[in-house]
């Protein structure tokens, strides 16, 4: 019996253009002003430097902000960048300048799962709080109640088989008793890999069939 999902968000319980076309865009047009305004705050220092790290050189503000927005143009997984993402969307959200998109049976269906006492749990490749921000803020009220929890980068990359035995030892159940719902047939398949239990998404166009895995047009065809 399942007794934990783990869900990614673009592509299986939101829209991807919702990512592509709304957020990444609203973070690389405050980017610059933003690492200007917060460059002194330690947070934010903190993954300055990080970025100096990951490019091994110094860099200015102006240069960091021009490294940052590349790596947005190129839609690099990489944890800094989605920690200052993360960090500019937030003001977002709180002027009402942004609303989290999910599905409309996504709230039902967690909903539903949560009340037959299945734990639930996110893994994206954007921050924690990015993720917290998509569910808080939808058009179905706060979501973030129904979590028991969030996974980032900083557990590893979502196509590595390592990422998904971490995620298992924190929830500390078997792989058997744990779906993963995602619509990349790479992640998929590391988790399978790592012992999970899977299930494709197949929400529009964008997702390549994965055919090793069950699939799903909604929550709705997902049996648990």
């Amino acid at each position: 019996m399942i007794k934990a999902i783990v869900t990614d968000i673009e592509g299986t319980t939101s829209s991807i253009d919702f990512v592509h076309r709304t957020l990444f865009p609203y973070a690389k047009a405050h980017l610059r002003a933003f690492l200007h305004t917060h460059a002194g705050d330690a947070a934010v220092r903190r993954l300055l430097a990080e970025v100096e790290r990951i490019e091994n050189r110094t860099l200015s503000v102006d240069a960091a902000a021009d490294v940052l927005e590349r790596w947005i143009d190129e839609d690099r997984k990489l944890t800094p960048l989605k920690a200052l993402q993360g960090m500019i969307w937030r003001t977002g959200y709180e002027s009402g300048a942004l609303k989290g998109h999910v599905y409309p049976d996504t709230p039902e269906y967690l909903r539903r799962w949560q009340a037959q006492g299945k734990r639930l749990y996110v893994y994206s490749s954007g921050s924690v709080e990015a993720q917290k921000l998509i569910f808080a803020h939808t058009d179905y009220g706060d979501l973030t109640p129904l979590f028991s929890g969030y996974f980032d980068t900083q557990i590893g990359g979502k196509r590595e088989v390592d990422s998904y035995r971490r995620i298992l030892e924190h929830l500390a159940l078997p792989g058997a008793d744990v779906l993963f719902l995602s619509d990349v047939g790479e992640e998929l398949d590391a988790a399978r890999a790592a012992g999970m239990q899977t299930c494709q998404l197949l929400r529009d166009d964008k997702a390549v069939p994965a055919r090793a895995h069950p699939q799903a047009r909604s929550f709705a065809d997902i049996v648990v």
